[in-house]
């Protein structure tokens, strides 16, 4: 039997997965070891190996089947928008993508008038605004904090994650629009998915077995 491997976006989403994973069998305590140095975990009775990364590159991983499943937030997957399979909304990670900035921006919103956007996402924020929207406006990449754009005159608005808004509010900003929710997802590559169509299946059904996904409705596609 060849090693399942997963790729999982370092941080609280790699430890919510861990997490979850013991609660259907799936364990691997070299992880648990934080002073650890090593790059590859493996779980030699099941046959999995599991490697932590940047948000950012697990798409690449899975796309290119260096991992047959990989666990990211549906920002990354956005996007990085790679040709993958995803498989199962994992329900943890919840925030949303927003337009925001400050209350007197939002009726240049309505009008559509022409604006610059700041944000670390310009897929994400070139698709809502010119494909949903029909707006045109100058996208401004940022990879710092993006809230300081509309303070400093840089940007009307920008384009970010939103968990509580409180920065947001201390800093006299607001959320002016909703882009869409987001959550933790498990993506596959697309030919894992054939070859390793079994395991991969009996996964994802052992997780819908859960109660916290049996009865609310998860999103699980082929």
């Amino acid at each position: 039997m060849r090693y399942l491997t997963f790729a999982l976006a370092k941080g609280r989403l790699a430890k919510k997965t861990l997490a979850l994973f013991e609660q259907i069998g799936i364990t691997c305590e070299e992880m648990k070891d934080e002073k650890t140095r090593k790059l590859i975990f493996v779980n030699e009775e099941l046959k999995l190996k599991f490697f932590l990364a940047k948000a950012t590159d697990v798409p690449t991983y899975v796309e290119y089947g260096a991992a047959d499943i990989g666990v990211v937030g549906k920002d990354t997957l956005l996007e990085e928008n790679r040709n993958l399979y995803e498989m199962m909304d994992l329900g943890f990670g919840k925030c949303r993508m927003c337009v925001c900035g400050p209350e007197e921006a939002k009726e240049r919103l309505k009008h559509n008038e022409l604006l610059r956007v700041a944000t670390k996402y310009p897929a994400i924020a070139k698709d809502y605004f010119y494909n949903e929207k029909m707006q045109t406006v100058e996208i401004i990449k940022l990879n710092g904090s993006v809230e300081l754009a509309p303070i400093v005159g840089l940007a009307e608005v920008i384009v970010d994650i939103v968990e509580t808004g409180s920065t947001l509010r201390e800093n006299g900003l607001a959320v002016l629009e909703e882009i869409c929710p987001l959550s933790a997802r498990m993506v596959v590559n697309q030919v894992s998915l054939k070859m390793e169509q079994k395991r991969i299946r009996d996964l994802i059904h052992a997780l819908c077995e859960l109660p916290r996904y049996k009865n609310d409705g998860k999103d699980v596609t082929a």
